[in-house]
């Protein structure tokens, strides 16, 4: 059984994509039930990796790599899969647009995930532990300060750190971030390069936290696997 946590999920516009079709035609495939899909509580549709993958497989046509090993055990999974994961929720869809498509310029190794409201944003973070989210401060429903607490919700596990990316907020709401442990807070009229330059380098540090990680857990195997008499 796959695991939600493990499944990434793709909106409507990726999927016409990868099917070169338009995203209203996939939009009425998933809602006539000839591509399986499903709607966020705010509507918007999602479909996922390996849904896809397998209606690909079955009108004969190549499976793209990203979407190859995406399932439960695969590396899918945030601590084995092989590309980063970055959601991306920002309502202006003139910036996101214009965001995503520098990242897939500057940084093709990404896996990004985009949403448009605070809620899709949290549904798609819980679904996929991404490796960083990127948030802006005023969405339609929530400000960056109250998904903040959402995620810190215990129950969650959010381990990616949060970098805000705005065009602008109150001070009183900046303090607010800062204590509830944000330290990526970037304006947007600093230009993309600046945006592009402080993702790289959260996502090396959260690199470098799981490769010692890895070494540690190794280390603590090799120990238990050692002669007796080592020391």
């Amino acid at each position: 059984m796959n695991s939600p946590r493990t499944k990434r999920y793709w909106g409507t516009q990726r999927v016409a994509r990868v099917l070169q079709v338009t995203p209203a035609t996939v939009a009425s495939w998933i809602d006539q039930g000839h591509l399986k899909g499903h709607r966020t509580p705010t509507g918007r549709r999602r479909v996922a990796s390996a849904d896809l993958a397998e209606f690909l497989r079955a009108h004969g046509m190549a499976v793209p790599s990203e979407l190859l090993g995406s399932g439960a055990g695969g590396p899918g999974g945030a601590g084995g899969r092989e590309r980063p994961v970055v959601v991306v929720v920002e309502d202006d869809p003139g910036y996101l647009k214009a965001l995503v498509r520098t990242l897939q310029r500057e940084a093709p190794d990404l896996d990004i995930i985009e949403a448009t409201t605070a809620v899709d944003g949290l549904l798609e973070i819980g679904r996929v532990s991404p490796d960083l989210v990127i948030l802006d401060y005023a969405l339609p429903d929530l400000n960056a300060v109250q998904v903040v607490e959402r995620l810190q919700d215990t129950s969650k596990r959010l381990t990616a750190p949060v970098m805000i990316v705005t065009g602008g907020m109150p001070a009183k709401a900046e303090n607010e971030l800062r204590t509830l442990g944000v330290r990526a807070i970037v304006n947007k009229v600093e230009g993309m390069g600046v945006v592009i330059e402080a993702m790289r380098r959260w996502l090396s540090r959260r690199c470098v936290v799981r490769c010692r990680l890895g070494r540690l857990r190794s280390g603590c195997s090799n120990r238990k696997q050692g002669a007796p008499g080592h020391r």
